[in-house]
Formats: structure tokens, sequence, C-alpha cells
């Protein structure tokens, strides 16, 4: 694991923090750069799959771990959301300081949203990134937030606010001075409860739904010029009908949406053996590296 310790005036703080990130070295000059989803790791069942798939064929693999995510707390009040690009300009920027020719990109869920929106707002994708992919993406943060907290998400919703709250009540004892209070920490009870009282203020936003606004890929898609391709799985219960952004997809000749029957958020399971569930791995590369990519 390498940890990139940073500060200055990209970070808008006057404390160092930092990011662990795993590589897997094969001596490649390509790269391909993998962000988790919501509380998840470099060592989430996805990104392995994905790593062992692309050093396979050749690749260096870089997994970020997003603030806060790889069981070390970041050092700053604030810490990672889903329109949070900046942490992935640094990255991008730091592999090519490393001699890396060609980055591709993949996101899955809360990590594709990032992926999409900085694809769509940072000339710098135009350039070293060749082609991305992001996976079970909620394109409309407000439409998947209200979608997850229907009774059917309600074990899943649990998990995801289990984990969030745990590290928001350690924040609340290393930094006193922002008034956090238990009680009402432990009485939150969606994610749009969340995000008001932690998530927008922490990061600059006037409530939860002017975070959702802002943060949303969906809205930077037309801008995106590069080779992305969108996979999100129709029943995949943390999507709105919004997520499904099928008429920016028809008007920008770069990005690429499918839309499978089944999927689920993160699955695409396509054997019981856990081990031979490679598809998803696969179809990520081989759009990432088909010589054949261009805009139709």
């Amino acid at each position: 694991m390498c940890k990139l310790t940073f500060k200055g005036s990209g970070w808008s703080c006057r404390i160092q923090d930092f990011l662990d990130l795993d590589f897997v070295f094969r001596g490649s000059k390509r790269i391909v750069l993998v962000v988790h989803g919501l509380e998840g790791s470099s060592g989430s069942k996805y990104v392995l799959s994905l790593a062992q798939n692309s050093s396979q064929m050749g690749l260096d693999v870089v997994a970020i771990n997003l603030r806060g995510c790889s069981g070390e707390a970041n050092r700053l009040y604030a810490s990672y959301h889903s329109g949070q690009t900046e942490d992935l300009q640094y990255v991008i920027g730091h592999l090519v300081k490393l001699g890396y020719e060609e980055v591709f990109l993949t996101g899955f869920s809360l990590g594709g949203n990032q992926v999409l929106k900085f694809l769509g707002t940072n000339d710098l994708a135009d350039s070293v990134v060749k082609a991305a992919v992001g996976v079970s993406v909620p394109c409309d943060l407000s439409g998947s937030a209200d979608q997850i907290a229907k009774a059917e998400n309600q074990i899943y919703l649990n998990r995801f606010l289990r984990s969030l709250k745990a590290k928001i009540l350690e924040k609340s004892e290393r930094f006193p001075e922002f008034l956090l209070d238990r009680e009402q920490i432990l009485n939150i009870g969606n994610f749009v409860d969340f995000d008001d009282f932690y998530t927008a203020p922490a990061h600059g936003f006037a409530d939860a739904y002017d975070y959702y606004q802002q943060s949303s890929c969906k809205q930077y898609l037309k801008d995106i010029h590069i080779p992305c391709l969108l996979i999100n799985a129709l029943d995949d219960t943390f999507l709105s009908p919004s997520c499904y952004p099928e008429q920016e997809a028809a008007k920008n000749l770069y990005f690429h949406l499918e839309i499978s029957r089944y999927g689920g958020h993160v699955g695409f399971n396509s054997s019981l053996a856990a081990k031979r569930n490679t598809w998803l791995a696969k179809r990520i590369l081989h759009f990432l590296l088909s010589k054949n990519l261009s805009a139709h």
C-alpha cells in the first residue's frame, strides 16, 4: 500500500491529509485506476476481480481507498463524497509523474459517479485518460437516495448507515468544535438525513439536495469527450428511473450506455462459484482496451 500525503491550495486546508493507494505492478506503461463504491475499499470483491483480470492482461493497477476507507481514519473533518473529483485528479497527476502513458478509469457505484463527473468537468480527462467505465452508477443522487430509502432496501441502507455513523461518531470525538450531537447521529435513518447532517456542511454544500444537485454526474455526461461506457442493470434496486441516462447516451457519441436486464447493484454474477464471476471484469477490460474504440 502506498500512502499519498499532501497539503496545499488544491485541498483548501492547512492540515495534511492522505490517500491510501494499492498497486499491482506488471511493468506496464498502462494502468487501470479503480474507484470503489460507498464504504467499500481496495479490498472489495469487485475491485479485486478487476485487478486480477487486469494484471493477467499485463496491465498495472491502482485502487484508490477513498478518504477514511482503508481502515485508518483520515485526518480532516471532511472525508469523501459522490461528487469529489479532486482526489481523482490528484492521483491521475501522480500516475503521470510515475511515468504512466495511458490511464484507464473504472468506478463502481459512488466511485462511478465520481469518475463520470470527472470526465465531464476536467480537461485532464481528454489527454492522459484514454477510456473509462462506470458500473451501477447512481447518476441522479437525489433519485437514488429516495430509492434506497424504500422498504425493499432497508437491510442495505442500515448496513451503510451503521458504517457511516461509526465514522461520524469517531469524528465527533476528534473534532468537538463542530458540536456533533451523538443522539442525533444515532437517530439518522436515511441518506438524506445523513447528508443534511454531515456530508453537505462538511463539504461546503447548503443541504443534502444542494449536494445532490451539484454532485450528480448526469448533468455532465454531455461533456464527456473520451470513450466511456456505463453499465447499469434494470434490477438494481438502488437506482431510480432517472439513473438510466438514455437521452444523454443518444446525444453524445462518446458516451455508451448498456442496460442489462439482470445484474443487481455491482453484481452481474455469471456463476455460483465466486472465482468464475469474471463477466463484469472482462466486459470492462474489453471496452477499455478495444482498438476499435471511437465515436459511433
